[in-house]
């Protein structure tokens, strides 16, 4: 399963010129989410105090104006082939060698996430079901979560939270599926990151809704707090008869 939305960026090489007092400059970078060379964007930008005016990327071919300058530098850009070419090729000459080695770098700071899934009540009028995709403790940011029903992917009611940041650096996120349950289905929830080579699949058990566990749960703890109550009580009535004295009567 292809995860293209996951990206990383390098950043090579920063040009800085000034002239009367206004700062021109042109960031050369790699977006990336595997060393294959399919998977690897090549943008160059150019700067005008702060603002990007111009940018080639090779994943469209040609350059791309932002402002009434930059729309002119595109234009004219854009009719020299030979500078096309030379830009075209920069995806393999310029990144591809820097991205084996970032890429490695990338995978052995990354978090691997763990996954919770669960039901809870759908709000009113909606479908008579709902599951969370709870994804927790993961690092880098950038994720994808996504809906498996019967080895389809889900496109229509899901909605998701963004990334959202823990204290201890960490990120978390909750994707939600509304659906109609159908007997004999199989649900899964599919996590992409960084940290995991393949996809992390978890299916959802509908053998038991998670009310009835939820009350097994509470039932067995009851019962363990009633034996141990129960054995505390008959240790301390054996340890006082063992202190009492008979005493005869006449």
């Amino acid at each position: 399963m292809a995860s293209s939305f996951l990206s990383f960026s390098l950043l090579f090489i920063i040009s800085l010129y000034t002239a009367d007092g206004f700062l021109e400059y042109s960031v050369d970078r790699c977006v990336f989410n595997s060393t294959d060379l399919k998977d690897i964007e090549y943008i160059k930008s150019h700067y005008f105090n702060k603002m990007e005016d111009v940018r080639f990327s090779s994943s469209v071919g040609e350059y791309v104006g932002y402002t009434e300058p930059g729309l002119m530098y595109a234009k004219n850009w854009n009719k020299d082939t030979s500078q096309l070419a030379a830009m075209k090729a920069q995806k393999e000459t310029y990144c591809l060698t820097h991205v084996n080695v970032a890429y490695q770098a990338v995978l052995d700071k990354s978090v691997k996430p763990y996954v919770v899934l669960s039901s809870v009540a759908p709000p009113a009028g909606k479908h008579p079901s709902m599951l969370v995709c709870s994804v927790y403790d993961f690092f880098p940011k950038h994720i994808r979560v996504s809906w498996l029903r019967d080895g389809q992917e889900v496109t229509s009611d899901v909605t998701s939270t963004d990334e959202l940041a823990d204290a201890d650096w960490f990120y978390q996120i909750h994707s939600h599926l509304e659906y109609t349950p159908r007997s004999g289905e199989k649900i899964s929830c599919v996590v992409e990151h960084a940290s995991l080579r393949e996809p992390l699949v978890t299916d959802w058990d509908p053998s038991m809704p998670e009310s009835e566990r939820n009350k097994i749960a509470i039932g067995a703890s009851g019962l363990i707090l009633g034996l141990i109550l129960s054995l505390a009580g008959f240790i301390y009535y054996k340890r006082k008869a063992r202190g009492r004295i008979l005493v005869p009567s006449n």
